[in-house]
């Protein structure tokens, strides 16, 4: 007998159009040989499955299961492609941990760490990994133009603290422009994080580990005439992606290696990606780390997969079957 799948999607965030493409992208690649699969999408308290017919119905949250009109149907495995909350900070993990349903990604920790930019880097900052000067205000409290100066000088980039897809990001290059920037963050999340511009190469990663097996993908370099790689160079083609990265095979093997170091410390599972830039030097910097990242056919983790010569298909029974 087949094992229920729900891919879950939504969220209430900026994401949610990213990550309904996102469930697409994964409905097309696990093996629906093996599985059953259906679509959950979740904003707010509306959580709905859609079945065959198109129909939506809704999910019943005492149990994580759903009336198809015969029957009730309980899942057996979540995919979690929610990019924001309640799917990428801990909440949707801890609500599933006490239904015991298995999932795709991280447990509450480290999917709480990480998806605070701020704490995350400072608490690998102590583990020896570069990350870039940085400053965080919260809703309510401000900050004067003279110490973001200081501290960080510019240019430098604002943006939301808790959030991703390049919502609400600015890279300020001027004292006027520091105030505006920090609204327009605010607009987004509770919390705004300004950080110091590296000037390098950007660079991405992507990793998972089972308890048999430990995969680091090919790292993809990513190229863009924008100011930075903001949503329209992620989603509206603006990029230029070159996977093997033009790197060399030392640094590569270094940036694997700390991409699967990383992973570790933070306890992660399933697929993550982590982004950094090599600044001068050859120095490997953290950007940020994410525990959902992106599935859409045209995404990262998908061209990493598919350069390392990996079948898409097998790599999801990997995550699926490892928590099964």
């Amino acid at each position: 007998m087949k094992r229920i799948i729900a891919i879950v999607a939504g969220g209430d965030s900026s994401e949610l159009p990213v990550s309904l493409r996102s469930a697409q992208g994964l409905y097309s690649f696990i093996d629906k040989e093996k599985y059953d699969l259906y679509i959950v999408e979740m904003q707010g308290l509306r959580w709905e499955v859609q079945l065959a017919d198109g129909q939506k119905v809704p999910v019943d949250r005492n149990d994580f299961s759903f009336d198809n009109g015969t029957e009730k149907v309980k899942f057996d495995f979540a995919y979690i492609t929610i990019h924001g909350t309640p799917g990428e900070n801990g909440l949707l993990q801890g609500y599933l941990d006490m239904l015991h349903v298995p999932y795709s990604c991280c447990d509450v920790l480290p999917a709480a760490i990480t998806f605070n930019k701020f704490t995350c880097n400072q608490y690998l900052k102590g583990f020896g990994i570069r990350v870039a000067e940085s400053l965080m205000i919260r809703q309510g409290h401000e900050i004067l133009d003279e110490e973001v100066m200081n501290k960080v000088s510019l240019p430098c980039f604002i943006k939301p603290n808790l959030g991703g897809s390049s919502f609400g990001v600015t890279k300020v290059k001027t004292q006027e422009q520091i105030q505006p920037a920090i609204q327009k963050a605010f607009d987004e999340a509770s919390e705004v994080v300004i950080e110091a511009f590296m000037d390098g190469t950007e660079i991405t990663c992507g990793c998972y580990k089972t308890k048999t097996k430990e995969v680091v993908f090919p790292i993809t370099e990513v190229v863009t005439g924008n100011e930075f790689f903001d949503y329209d160079a992620k989603y509206n083609g603006q990029v230029q992606e070159i996977t093997p990265a033009r790197l060399s095979d030392e640094l590569t093997e270094r940036v694997q290696l700390l991409t699967s170091a990383i992973y570790d410390i933070l306890g992660c599972s399933g697929i993550i990606r982590i982004d950094y830039i090599i600044t001068a030097g050859e120095k490997v910097n953290l950007l940020e780390i994410n525990t959902t990242p992106g599935m859409t056919l045209t995404s990262f983790i998908p061209q990493q997969i598919a350069a390392a010569g990996l079948d898409i298909k097998d790599v999801m029974t990997d995550i699926i079957e490892d928590k099964l």
